[in-house]
């Protein structure tokens, strides 16, 4: 049988850590970004793990 495919839209989003949790950016970081606080855009920066009830979805995708 062949090997799974990768999604590739999800593999330039998630990163794999050492003890294989999932890192993800933070969204509403693109644009529009004159009215958010400057407390809010900090916060936004941080890269944050993926909540436990999408983990398994998103592994999937990547193929892990």
């Amino acid at each position: 049988m062949p090997k799974m495919k990768t999604r590739r839209a999800a593999a330039k989003r998630f990163r794999k850590t050492g003890t294989g949790k999932l890192k993800r950016r933070k969204a509403y970081k693109s644009h529009i970004l004159a009215k958010k606080s400057r407390k809010r855009k900090r916060g936004l920066r941080k890269p944050t793990l993926v909540a436990p009830a999408d983990t398994k979805r998103v592994k999937r995708m990547l193929g892990v």
